[in-house]
């Protein structure tokens, strides 16, 4: 899966790569506003016309769940990767099947299964609103920078959209604070499952070949998004191209990858390298252990852990990456030097103007140190709690309802509510011994970060241990029925005041800390840093022009490159993996273990037939189900994950190692004939 891993051997090439705010080659998460299309011409040969963007832009999908997508038909088909559907594939298996390690497809439309809380959206518009919000927080003390921003987003958002439920505006945040844009996106509110691969085919190789290459995964899965009822028309999909890749072809990505820090200055990422990783990791690489002992205590405690620990196996290879990124000397020294040069720069331009936003920012730094474990503990909540997430989500909007739009919290404006619905409404499996035991990691969590005589643990936990609250929770909420969420829902802040549900009455008494808990961070954290932030990204302006991207913020974006491996300590690694390699490959033991319609399947398939690829687009989280297209603006591939050298992807893009990792649609087409023999899915796509 998408994601950051790290070997020592990345930050060779660091220095490189961070010569001052210089973007290297096929370096970018660029808006398709500012795409670098003169760029690409000179480097490629490519026109990227304003057309071409258009027509990739209407095509290309965002998912609720953090993945990206493509529209493949002109039915609404939706091409993304298989781990993006796990929740999705759990959530609608029948008691006597497993679509998550067996697999789904569809016959015809009247079997797609709708996904619970899965939303997708289409981006349909881009507009300017910086000057309207830098006039609402300017002159404002940083503790009230973040309410009042809030405000301005919220009256930006709904004079966007208005009352309209098809259509959902977002302000996003770009270049640190530096600008604002209001980005238009039409919405479907049902999607279904039409397609995923066993769990076996998707994730061959499990999570020692996860961040790695040569990969046998594939990781693919096909949506489609209904209204009213019926299939969407979709005339503006994108073709798919079943042909396989070749070396050194232009590509392009777009996608919605998620936040990144190549922005930040040494002492926020100090606070991630001294704190927060540190305290994420040691919680999850014991969360990890926990949850493999729940799945070897039979087949269905196996089936329901399986989405949570490939996420969280997921993440903690991911933490261990950015720790060695960010604790290597040669990276440090390379952003340091980085840091220097903008600073001088800067202070020669602007002289006492600018004032010393590096220096708030250290200071900033400080606060979220002592700020952030007790934050973490209360106000985020535990890893993955169904009945605690609704419970949350029911008490707050209730409370957050009845005021204006522009008053309550931003996830409870106007705009989102749809979204906040969908997601507690929709019906899911809520697996309770699993709720107890992400209920219990978290609550001893607490206690041990916090201590047993904090105020905060004593109202966590009164005098119960974290197993005895955890159980008590579990065993008297209701809440895993949608129908008592839909009353409580409608009955709003009357019926949560009146509910004697365990978990609504849990949230209730631990809810007043964990907002003002809240409030705390981003009075001291957030608001100030905004305000540095947005001074710094004007100097840089100044100073290097607009030709740079933003950071990541999980909003559209494109990315160019091309079809290419790479060499490292003298060893080259080729772009491109076989079905021969495949079944070479297979041992018989998990994870290298074939299912029965792979073994079947062997004579078949071509041996020579290019399966997954590596291209030097730069992708991170947010990208998995990002299609790969070829310059005809053709699908052939989807994106799924990253090199073990992309592990750093957060913090800084390596043009010589960074590689993305993609599954082709050449392999897809093979194996949905001859593997799965979906043949009304490959009419759809256009394949004979």
């Amino acid at each position: 899966m998408i994601g950051l891993g790290s070997k020592s051997s990345v930050v060779l090439a660091t220095i490189v790569a961070l010569a001052p705010f210089a973007v290297q080659a096929d370096e970018g998460l660029w808006t398709f506003e500012s795409f670098p299309a003169a760029k690409v011409k000179a480097a490629y040969g490519v026109d990227i016309t304003p057309a071409w963007l258009d027509k990739v832009r209407a095509a290309s999908v965002r998912l609720s769940i953090g993945c990206s997508g493509s529209v493949v038909s002109p039915n609404g088909l939706v091409f993304t990767n298989s781990h993006c559907v796990t929740d999705c594939a759990q959530a609608v298996s029948p008691k006597d099947a497993d679509y998550l390690a067996d697999g789904f497809l569809a016959a015809a439309p009247p079997e797609e299964k709708s996904c619970p809380g899965l939303e997708a959206e289409i981006l349909q518009g881009v507009a300017d609103v910086t000057d309207r919000l830098k006039s609402a927080i300017a002159g404002r003390a940083a503790s009230d920078v973040v309410r009042a921003r809030n405000a301005a987003v919220s009256a930006a958002e709904l004079e966007g959209c208005g009352d309209d439920q098809r259509l959902r505006c977002q302000v996003i945040t770009l270049y640190e604070a530096g600008r604002y844009a209001l980005y238009k996106y039409r919405v479907y509110r049902d999607v279904r499952l039409v397609f995923t691969p066993s769990a076996k085919a998707a994730f061959f190789g499990g999570d020692p070949d996860n961040f790695n290459f040569p990969r046998y995964d594939l990781d693919v899965a096909f949506l489609r998004l209904y209204e009213d009822g019926n299939p969407v028309a979709t005339p503006d999909h994108l073709v798919w191209n079943p042909a396989p890749p070749a070396a050194r072809e232009s590509v392009f990505v777009p996608g919605n990858p998620g936040p990144t820090e190549r922005d930040a200055t040494l002492a926020q990422l100090g606070t991630q390298r001294d704190v927060i990783i540190p305290l994420s990791m040691a919680e999850l690489s014991e969360l990890r252990g926990r949850l493999i002992r729940f799945g070897e205590e039979g087949d269905a405690r196996r089936r329901a852990a399986a989405s949570d620990l490939a996420q969280v196996e997921n993440d903690y290879k991911v933490r261990v990456g950015e720790l060695a990124t960010l604790s290597d000397p040669t990276f440090l020294a390379a952003k340091q030097s980085q840091e220097s040069d903008f600073q001088a720069k800067a202070r020669a331009r602007f002289g006492a103007g600018l004032g010393d936003p590096w220096r708030v920012l250290g200071g900033i730094a400080t606060q979220s140190k002592a700020l952030w474990p007790a934050y973490r503990a209360l106000a985020a909540g535990p890893y993955d709690s169904k009945l605690f997430d609704a419970a949350r989500t029911l008490v707050r909007a209730a409370a957050e309802r009845p005021k204006p739009s522009a008053e309550r919290l931003p996830e409870y404006a106007d705009a989102e509510l749809p979204q906040v619905a969908k997601g507690v409404l929709d019906p899911q499996p809520i697996d309770p011994d699993l709720e107890q035991l992400m209920l219990e990691f978290w609550l001893s969590k607490a206690r041990e970060r916090l201590g047993a005589d904090d105020p905060l643990t004593q109202r966590l936990l009164g005098a119960d241990s974290p197993e005895t609250l955890a159980r008590n929770l579990v065993a008297g909420s209701r809440l895993a029925d949608p129908a008592v969420r839909k009353a409580l829902w409608d009955g709003g802040s009357s019926a949560i005041a009146a509910s004697s549900d365990p978990m609504i009455a849990f949230v209730r008494r631990i809810d007043a800390d964990a907002r003002r808990l809240r409030a705390e961070y981003e009075a001291k954290v957030a608001g100030p840093t905004a305000l540095a932030e947005s001074a710094l990204a004007q100097a840089r302006f100044a100073i290097y022009g607009e030709t740079r991207y933003p950071d990541g913020t999980l909003s559209n974006r494109l990315s160019y490159g091309a079809v290419e491996g790479w060499t490292d300590r003298g060893q080259t690694t080729g772009p491109f993996t076989t079905f021969a390699g495949l079944y070479r490959r297979s041992t018989g033991q998990p994870p290298y273990d074939l299912d029965a319609k792979w073994k079947a399947a062997e004579s078949e398939l071509a041996p020579g037939a290019v399966f997954d690829f590596t291209t030097n687009n730069d992708i991170v989280g947010g990208n998995s189900g990002s299609p790969v297209l070829n310059a005809n603006a053709e699908v052939i591939g989807a994106a799924f994950d990253g090199n073990i050298h992309s592990i750093g992807g957060d913090y800084w893009f390596d043009p010589m190692l960074n590689r993305a990792v993609a599954v082709s649609t050449a392999a897809t087409t093979e194996a949905l004939r001859k593997v799965y023999g979906a043949t009304a899915l490959l009419a759809e796509l256009g394949v004979r």
